[in-house]
């Protein structure tokens, strides 16, 4: 990647060195506002020395809130369009190619930034991807995976899909399997993922005929000599977060309604307990002498440590941020987006996805058919 200058008359100049990620930021995705992605690009910039970063956004709006002495690792690209979030997916493309979503990842196709994150609107922000950066040779279809606390040991599992594609049918599946495994490979460490499908039951005769389709294919790859993954078969909701599996895979309905309600429950777990901590003299001083444990307890389940899902199987890495993330969790997006690009996943992801997809069609011939009738 060539040296990269920004000549934006208000900003500094911004020289992409060797070893330092270039992330290119959407600021005026999300719910809270530009004044909190910045704040978390500020963060970002401060736990992470050789970062450097695009913010595309009103350069009026946004530099009042860059501290002074970050910005020259941060070059500010004014764009006057904004995505917002209630707009259509073909709408926005139609409508937006300079905005500040589309300049974010026309940065990453040129060669500008290893990394684009935004906050702004999911479906769009998809949409926009697979224009500027194309899906991965034998990706149909990229799915969006998140991280997700459990008991295995890295302490996370990789769920997904969590809301690229609502429509979940048997290539989209084992895709979202394929897919998922290898970018465990990478953030969880684990050499040999294991992966499940996620369905209302265990038994095999549950599900919808996309799943058993799914399971069939899934389970000729992992029979094969050197196979990749291993496949567990179904796995229930009330065991994501369980040792059963390292990867599972979905729909993106079911993908996005579980991680929802999942966050929902966390949010009114610690509503409840900070209640019954703070009721009398009694509960306060038992919270004072439990403040250790309780501090553990609360970064394990802070869902802002894990803020990102990543769009998987795409030319380039594209990271979405929670769009009601404080600047906290879009630091830790950010700071997810340096350490994927510096590891080259849409790479790694593609290639082996590739190998899989083509050693698949010729060792599980038998349930090509099968999978085709389930993908209709």
């Amino acid at each position: 990647m060539t040296p990269m200058i920004d000549r934006s008359p208000h900003s500094e100049t911004l020289v992409k060195e060797a070893a330092a990620p270039v992330i290119a930021v959407d600021a005026m995705g999300g719910d809270r506002g530009p004044e909190i992605v910045v704040a978390g690009v500020a963060r970002a910039l401060s736990a992470i020395p050789n970062l450097r970063v695009l913010l595309f956004g009103d350069e009026m709006r946004l530099t009042p809130h860059l501290p002074v002495e970050l910005a020259e690792r941060a070059a500010i690209r004014h764009c006057d369009s904004v995505i917002t979030m209630d707009e259509a997916p073909v709408a926005a493309l139609r409508r937006g190619r300079g905005s500040s979503m589309w300049r974010t990842l026309d940065a990453v196709s040129a060669g500008e930034a290893d990394a684009a994150i935004s906050a702004g609107n999911t479906g769009a922000l998809m949409t926009m991807s697979l224009v500027r950066l194309k899906a991965a040779p034998a990706v149909e279809r990229p799915a969006i995976a998140a991280l997700w606390p459990s008991r295995n040991a890295a302490g996370y599992n990789v769920v997904l899909d969590v809301g690229a594609n609502l429509r979940g049918e048997a290539r989209d599946l084992v895709s979202a399997a394929l897919l998922g495994a290898e970018y465990a490979k990478i953030v969880l460490d684990t050499p040999k993922p294991r992966v499940a499908l996620l369905n209302v039951g265990v038994e095999e005769h549950k599900g919808r005929a996309e799943l058993h389709a799914a399971a069939a294919h899934l389970t000729l790859l992992a029979d094969a000599p050197d196979a990749p993954f291993v496949f567990t078969g179904f796995i229930e909701g009330d065991r994501i977060a369980e040792r059963d599996a390292d990867v599972i895979a979905t729909d993106g309905f079911t993908g996005n309604v579980a991680l929802k309600t999942a966050e929902g429950a966390a949010s009114l777990i610690g509503g409840y307990l900070r209640e019954a901590l703070s009721e009398g003299w009694r509960a306060r001083l038992g919270a004072l002498l439990a403040a250790p444990a309780l501090a553990g307890f609360k970064r394990r389940v802070d869902p802002r440590r894990v803020n990102g899902g990543v769009f998987l199987g795409l030319n380039g890495v594209v990271v979405k941020s929670h769009g009601g993330a404080d600047a906290v969790g879009f630091a830790s997006a950010i700071d997810l987006a340096a350490r994927l690009a510096k590891r080259d996943i849409a790479g790694r992801v593609a290639a082996q996805v590739a190998k899989i997809a083509f050693d698949g069609e010729s060792s599980a011939a038998d349930s090509s058919s099968n999978l085709t009738a389930g993908s209709r």
